[in-house]
């Protein structure tokens, strides 16, 4: 069984990623990491939907503190930051693979993630495990309304909370 290290950004995105993942031969162990999620309410929230999640499910998970924060309006500074993280606590954990839950997102850069994935996990010598799980995005939103976990309405960055707030 093949050990994957999965970056979670929120329990919604991570309940049919890790189905999907434990479904298919994995070993996963979640690694919430998110210095974007602006304001620190919101954090709080989403790690507290993530806690949620793992509690019920008996998920394992890693909860990294936020040493920086983002800054709001690149997406690329973003996944760089949170991949590299993830890819260097993989590789020290023994992982044989890294992943995110962003791949399960209509509204992420799925090229760019998977470009980015690669090149990182090439330079931290581990291997970035991609598959598009946006085809599970409706059912883990029904899975994460069944276990009532909080869905957040945008990504997290400053800039996409302004537009949140104005909704």
């Amino acid at each position: 069984m093949s050990k994957v290290l999965l970056h979670t950004c929120c329990g919604p995105c991570t309940a049919y990623t890790n189905k999907w993942l434990v479904e298919n031969n994995f070993k996963v162990t979640g690694y919430f990491y998110n210095p974007n999620i602006f304001p620190a309410e919101e954090y709080e929230r989403r790690k507290l939907a993530m806690g949620q999640y793992a509690a019920a499910v008996g998920f394992e998970a890693v909860y990294e503190a936020n040493d920086l924060r983002t800054e709001p309006g690149s997406c690329k500074n973003c996944y760089q930051v949170r991949l590299e993280k993830t890819a260097r606590f993989a590789k020290e954990s023994g992982s044989d693979y890294f992943s995110t839950t962003l791949l399960i997102s209509p509204y992420q850069k799925h090229e760019l993630l998977k470009q980015m994935g690669e090149e990182i996990g090439k330079k931290a010598g581990i291997e970035f495990f991609y598959h598009d799980f946006r085809t599970g995005f409706r059912e883990g939103q029904q899975m994460a309304r069944e276990m009532k976990l909080y869905r957040q309405k945008y990504c997290g960055c400053a800039k996409e909370a302004k537009h949140a707030q104005a909704d």
